[in-house]
This record gives structure tokens, sequence and C-alpha cells, in this order.
């Protein structure tokens, strides 16, 4: 029996298992569920041992656990691969806005609908069928595979870099792939060449001591509010240029190559704006819509906070202002560098009569771009084009995943997403599904690279 006819045969059990993994509640984000994602832990190491690889177990991170297991029997001549995913998923609030419970998964159509269906856990499970397939009928692999499965992967990673760090004996491997990733429709396939990295900061902008009557006050004090307003309008021109000295200086510019691969993937700016409800696009001069969301940093305002925010009008000169400001970033810019030029440019347009701190601070992630012609990659396109049917676009996500910058720190490999989630299947959001094809389709997918990794 082939893999193929093995992966028919068992797929209605492969569904009922996916609806189980589906079932346990492991919201990362919640102290609550942290022995929910303690038991989808335990769970994927025990799935994974019933697919005949090895040294299939939970370890212990400073936070949420991971499962490791590897089969290394191919021989020294063949390479070794790790496949990544995650088993935490999203909190599922607000729950009156899902169809169904969203931990009682349920199937309509085509689709599963569930938390997490989609991100991460039907992703997961394809390389783990896939083996499974492979083993139950050839009885070997055609190469060394080690599986990394995280439970925190929807709060960041935090405790990642520490644990890659302690255990990069464990974990080392000439390839990387990722089945936490994205596909373009069920009909067309993608690669993500690159993600964006992050910086953040939150300004605080202190003035009296406490809320003044702005009547008693207002003309003889400084305005925090106001304040906040004249640094931040300071960060960006008029026309979208971001002003922060030496904020585009690391950034790599893009080819004609680069710009021809990102217009080659089908944008319509008016389906655009009805999506986000946005009157008009607005960035960077110089760039298409998708060059700014895909390949340019950017400069965001998250949250403002000052003054009477209640119904009708309070006369206060407010004691202090708030703004959370994220920045995205793309190949090479450096988070540290760029929070320093954030601060020296707030402390330099800080008004006078107000004092300035900064609050949470840190927690920032590297960008992240696959080089050009690597070879995993190159696999990777040929397996989706045979798979699909048709050449994969070459794509870019303003998103952040900073494990993948862990993994190539410390390890030194490029991760390839060879995952098959859609952007229309509510990841993070209410009714969240996945589809049953492409979890099917996905399996053969993981056999194919494996096959010709080992070819």
């Amino acid at each position: 029996m082939t893999a193929e006819a093995w992966l028919d045969q068992e797929q209605k059990r492969y569904v009922d298992e996916l609806i189980a993994f589906i079932r346990i509640p492991s919201v990362s984000a919640k102290p609550e569920n942290m022995g929910d994602v303690q038991k989808a832990a335990e769970w994927v190491a025990e799935r994974v041992k019933r697919a005949g690889i090895d040294n299939a177990r939970v370890l212990p991170t400073a936070g949420h656990p991971v499962v490791y297991a590897d089969w290394m029997h191919a021989g020294a001549d063949k390479p070794t691969v790790m496949i990544y995913g995650h088993f935490d998923v999203q909190p599922a609030e607000p729950y009156e806005l899902w169809d169904s419970a969203p931990f009682e998964p349920e199937i309509r159509g085509d689709r599963i609908y569930g938390r997490g269906a989609s991100d991460d856990k039907a992703g997961m499970m394809t390389p783990i069928l896939a083996v499974e397939a492979l083993l139950k009928t050839t009885g070997k692999l055609p190469v060394n595979v080690k599986l990394f499965f995280e439970g925190q992967e929807e709060i960041g990673s935090p405790d990642l870099p520490d644990f890659v760090r302690d255990n990069v004996d464990l974990l080392k491997a000439d390839m990387i792939f990722s089945a936490d990733g994205l596909q373009w429709t069920p009909e067309q396939p993608m690669l993500v060449d690159a993600l964006k990295g992050m910086a953040k900061m939150e300004i605080v902008v202190q003035g009296p001591r406490s809320d003044q009557h702005s009547g008693l006050h207002g003309a003889a004090i400084a305005n925090p509010a106001m304040a906040l307003a004249q640094i931040l309008a300071s960060m960006k021109s008029l026309d979208g240029l971001i002003t922060v000295e030496g904020f585009y200086d690391d950034v790599i510019p893009l080819s004609e190559e680069d710009r021809a691969e990102i217009a080659r993937v089908p944008y319509d700016e008016a389906e655009y704006l009805a999506e986000s409800g946005a009157p008009a696009t607005f960035g960077e001069p110089g760039y298409t819509t998708r060059e700014r969301l895909w390949a340019r940093p950017a400069l965001d305002v998250n949250g403002l906070t000052s003054g009477y925010q209640g119904i009708g009008s309070k006369t206060v000169h407010p004691a202090e202002a708030r703004a959370k400001i994220t920045c995205r970033l793309v190949a090479a810019q450096d988070p540290v560098k760029i929070y320093n030029q954030l601060e020296a440019h707030v402390r330099k347009h800080t008004p006078h009569g107000v004092t300035v701190r900064f609050e949470n601070a840190g927690g920032g992630s590297v960008p992240y771009h696959v080089p050009a012609g690597h070879n995993a990659t190159a696999v990777a396109r040929e397996v989706l084009a045979e798979v699909f049917g048709v050449e994969p676009y070459r794509t870019r996500s303003g998103g952040s995943i900073p494990v993948m910058s862990t993994l190539l720190d410390y390890l030194g490999v490029h991760a390839v997403m060879f995952g098959w989630s859609m952007g229309d299947e509510n990841l993070h959001a209410p009714n969240e599904f996945a589809r049953i094809g492409v979890y099917r389709k996905g399996q053969s997918a993981y056999v194919r690279l494996l096959e010709k990794l080992g070819g």
C-alpha cells in the first residue's frame, strides 16, 4: 500500500482525531487554561508516539510546555528535517458571535468549525499524519525527522528563546519547515518569504500632579494631551513618511525582481478598501499598497488615553497622556536600535512644561527574511506546484512570528512556512474553521516533501 492509499483509507479517523484535538481549550493567554495547554501537549505527545516516532515527550519551559520527538534512522547521508508547529490557541471570546460552541467542533459541509481548527491544529496534524503514513507503509522515513511543537505561540513564544538556546544540540537540523503557515486560496498556493519584526513602547507625558480645572490653570501650564499630540505628529509627515531620524537607514531596498513578484499577486484596491472599511489607502510615498504592507516598515499609534472620556463635557486639564506605539520592521532593521531612535525622537520633540517617560518597552522581534536561492524553499515550491497544479505566489507578511527569528538565531537555519491556513478562515476571530479538503491535501504535501528531500 502506498502512503497516499493509507491516507485515503484513514481519513475519517484523522478527521475524528482533529475534532478531539480542537476540543481541548488550549488557550495560552488565560491562566485558567494552563492545565488545558498541558493536556494538549500530552495529547500531541501520545499521538506522535502512536504514529511510530521515537522519543516523543513533553518538555517544560518557564511557561507553557513544548513537545519534542524524533526519528533518526535514515542515515548520516540524509538530511535532518525539523517540523515546527503550535498547539495553543487564541481566546474564543466573544462567545456570542460564534454560530457553534468554539470548543465543540462542528462539521458543516467541507469545514470544521472551532477555535484553533485552522490556527494551528489542522496544520500541525498534517506532518504527524504524513510521517505515520510513510512509516506504516514503508517502515521507514526518507529523511531524519525532528518534530518540535510549542504551546505559547499565541502569546509571542516568550520562553522559546531560552529553551532553544539551552537545547541547541537536541534541536539542530539541516532544514526547518513550519506547519504554521498560509496558502493564498484552496486552489492557489503561496510561499511567505518574509515576516515583519516589531519594536514597541508606551509614551507617558506627565503634567501637573493631578487633573486640574482648565479655566483656572489651562492658560498657565502645559497640557499633556496637547503635548502628546505634538510629539506624535512629529513622527510622520502629512504624506506618510516616517520622520524619526535614522528610521529607514537599515532598510534593504526592494529589487526590481522583488517588486515584480509582489505585483504578480492579484490585488484589487476597491476590494481591499471595502474589506477594511477605509475611505482611501495611505502610506509611504513611492510604493504600492502591497509593497507597503509586505515589504516596507510602518509606525502606528495603537492606543491613546488622556483626560475625561465619559459622556458630555468636563473642563479638565489632564495630568497625563499616554500613547501605545508599535513599529513593524523589515530586514535588516534592529528592534533595539529602532526603539532607541524612537526614544531619542520623543525626547527631542517633547514640548516645554511637561516630562516624558517610557513604559512597557521591549518584547520586540527581529524581522525575518528567507534569502534568495534558499534550497529548502526551492523544494517547497516544487512540492506546492505539484500538489496544487499551479506555481505558488511568492508573498510577504506584515505580521510577526518571533519563533522564526529565534530558530535562525540559535540554529542558524531559515525556516520555510509550509502550512495550510487561509486568510478567510477567521483566524483569531469567531467562527474559525479549517477546510477538510485542504487538511487532506496538506498530508499529501508533507509526504511528497519528505520523499523529495530524501531523494
